[in-house]
């Protein structure tokens, strides 16, 4: 036997491996456990956001946020922080979101003369606790891409020059 595909054979399992020891060499975080072990959820996935329309402030929000599912539509907790000059909260809202509605994130100034309205989105169980509150705060965070087909056309692109490899230098 050439020592070609026994080589080539090497390396593909060694990457794979490779691959497999950096995918499971992590620690759990929370939403690990929750994607894990979720309760009883009305759908795979489902996740739960404060809730709260036009609270006076983010502990009232949170405190009193009904403990729902989203619907299987929205992906993403929306949160609206609006203050006054000095920063003081006048308003919070938050609520579960489609991709849509979280394009527009950031700080802007409110109709109201002297206020500023800052929004955010995020994905995840419970993951809009704060509220934004200066364009730092005001992002959209994704903990997985937005176009699925970007990623496996990582993989693939990884991927299929090895097995062609390994198929020429077995057929030859």
């Amino acid at each position: 036997m050439e020592t070609w595909p026994a080589l080539a054979w090497f390396l593909l399992f060694s990457h794979i491996a490779d691959w497999l020891h950096t995918v499971h060499s992590r620690d759990f975080t929370v939403q690990d456990i929750i994607f894990l072990y979720p309760s009883t959820t009305p759908y795979p996935g489902g996740f739960k956001c404060f809730t709260c329309e036009k609270a006076k402030d983010n502990y009232e929000c949170n405190r009193w946020a009904p403990d729902v599912y989203c619907p299987r539509e929205a992906r993403y907790c929306y949160s609206q922080h609006v203050m006054d000059a000095s920063g003081e909260s006048w308003s919070v809202t938050k609520r579960c979101a489609t991709l849509q509605q979280c394009l527009n994130t950031g700080c802007r100034e409110s109709s109201l003369p002297g206020h500023k309205v800052c929004t955010s989105c995020c994905e995840g169980n419970i993951c809009n606790m704060p509220v934004p509150r200066n364009d730092t705060d005001s992002i959209f965070a994704t903990t997985s891409p937005l176009s699925h087909s970007q990623r496996h056309s990582a993989h693939s692109a990884t991927y299929l020059p090895c097995l062609l490899f390994t198929l020429w230098l077995l057929l030859t």
